[in-house]
């Protein structure tokens, strides 16, 4: 069914408007991170508040809880003659970004939104996540303008501290619980296949951290006083960090797979479906011409990048270049991650590494492995009717068909939303895409998406009443 002409004239009518909205908004410098200025994420929390007051959302509030970053609370009821008893949809999003990373590697600066020739709009957060939240507001302003009101009640949360790790979340969702209620999730913070490729997220991996400690020395000592018979904690971390890897780089832990759950034929011939350009690939990635696709062998890029395992070193420390002397290193260490199947068991995952990492260091060096993270993955489950609105939804917005695709990075807190809710059926939509570089430097929204992306939500509205009112 979707939205009425008159909702979709209305939200285009104001789309230069939304999108100056999202240009002001992006201007904050809402970085949740340690370090930064927290008085600019709760200027963030109240410039969003404001934002939904004069869009007609009721019961405006900024809630804090703790020494969390803020919160922000808005309702939408529904109009209408079947307004009476209306399902809810609750809608998710967050208003805190990332740090800006490398000011010299920005074109133009980080908190200046700026709008180039390309069609794209660049500045931190612009996409990640004040996209994800504005498009859902031009839905619900558009519905309020043409028709008095959204087809069922709407709720949405706003978040400060999604970019730190969400640690206050569910216990804001159980403080508040009464007042979330809702029918379906819609949690606006993923990411389409490709641009212009409307997608909704079925799966995500887990994660696993691991901090390594490796000591060989008490202090350091001079390289050619003491190097031969003496070891150095350096490469006696290289050496253990290596054996994490076959010789074509996949990963050799022992046990590491032995849970991944069986991808049936029905799931591969859906992988096999979705368009794929190696070299666009290569190109979003950033990939060095000679530099080689792991595992091209096993399984497809999507297969390995959603639905399998995946280990890396992310960070290395021993001696920084420009301080370095000629000196054995007594101590380094490395950050080791590992990303999870959906369905694997987290916390095995972890001990299966630890016990790699520790077992027989070279020369009796030191070796102390830490986990301090173990998040599983998740996958959706089987409401096909909420999902079939949400593709209906996509595909009359976009113009063209909506696909199913796994993300291969971790929301940890998707699984414990819904449950925390009731276990309502959740959607995960959102508006990145290979080339918007979300947490890089040169953060960029396609406006194109952004503007179809409203009008998706917009459908999603109409299509969700119809669907939940059915099922009641």
């Amino acid at each position: 069914m979707g939205a009425p002409p008159q909702v979709i004239r209305a939200l285009d009518d104001r789309f230069d408007v939304t999108l100056r909205e999202l240009m002001e908004l992006s201007r904050i410098p809402s970085v949740s991170a340690s370090g930064f200025d927290p008085k600019q994420v709760e200027r963030s929390a109240d410039a969003v508040a404001l934002l939904l007051e004069e869009v007609g959302c009721e019961g405006v509030e900024v809630l804090r809880l703790g020494d969390a970053h803020p919160y922000v609370l808005a309702k939408c009821p529904a109009r209408g003659p079947d307004a009476q008893g209306a399902p809810t949809v609750l809608i998710y999003a967050h208003h805190d970004v990332q740090p800006p990373g490398r000011a010299d590697h920005w074109v133009t600066p980080a908190f200046e939104p700026t709008l180039r020739d390309d069609g794209r709009l660049y500045g931190r957060g612009v996409v990640d996540d004040k996209a994800g939240l504005m498009l859902h507001v031009a839905a619900v302003r558009a519905w309020i303008e043409a028709a008095g009101g959204p087809p069922l009640n709407v709720t949405l949360i706003v978040e400060g501290e999604e970019e730190t790790g969400s640690a206050h979340l569910l216990d804001f969702l159980r403080e508040h619980r009464e007042r979330l209620d809702a029918d379906v999730l819609v949690l606006s913070d993923t990411a389409n296949l490709a641009t212009g490729v409307p997608s909704i997220t079925t799966s995500l991996r887990g994660i696993v951290q691991i901090d390594l400690t490796v000591t060989a020395l008490d202090h350091p000592i001079h390289s050619g006083m003491w190097g031969g018979p003496v070891p150095d904690a350096a490469s006696a971390l290289s050496r253990i960090l290596g054996q994490l890897f076959d010789a074509s780089g996949a990963p050799a832990v022992l046990g590491l797979e032995d849970d991944v759950p069986v991808i049936d034929a029905s799931e591969r011939a859906r992988l096999a479906a979705l368009p794929f350009d190696a070299e666009v690939f290569r190109r979003d990635a950033g990939m060095r011409d000679g530099v080689e696709l792991r595992g091209a062998e096993d399984g497809s890029v999507y297969e390995r990048l959603w639905l399998r395992p995946s280990l890396s070193v992310v960070a290395l420390e021993a001696m920084p270049l420009a301080e370095a002397t000629n000196q054995l290193v007594a101590e380094a260490r490395a950050r080791v991650s590992v990303r999870l199947a959906p369905g694997q068991d987290a916390n095995r995952v972890a001990a299966c590494v630890v016990r790699q990492l520790e077992q027989a260091p070279p020369a009796g060096v030191r070796v102390r492995a830490e986990v301090t993270a173990a998040v599983p993955g998740w996958k959706r489950g089987s409401e096909t009717e909420v999902l079939g609105a949400a593709q209906r939804a996509l595909s009359a917005g976009f113009g063209c068909d909506a696909v199913l695709i796994g993300c291969g990075a971790t929301i940890p807190f998707v699984g414990p939303f819904s449950d925390a809710m009731g276990g309502i059926p959740e959607l995960l939509l959102g508006l990145e895409d290979p080339p918007c570089n979300a947490h890089g430097e040169n953060e960029s929204l396609d406006l194109d998406d952004f503007r179809k992306a409203a009008h998706s939500s917009a459908h999603l509205l109409a299509e969700l009443k119809t669907t939940l009112a059915e099922k009641r």
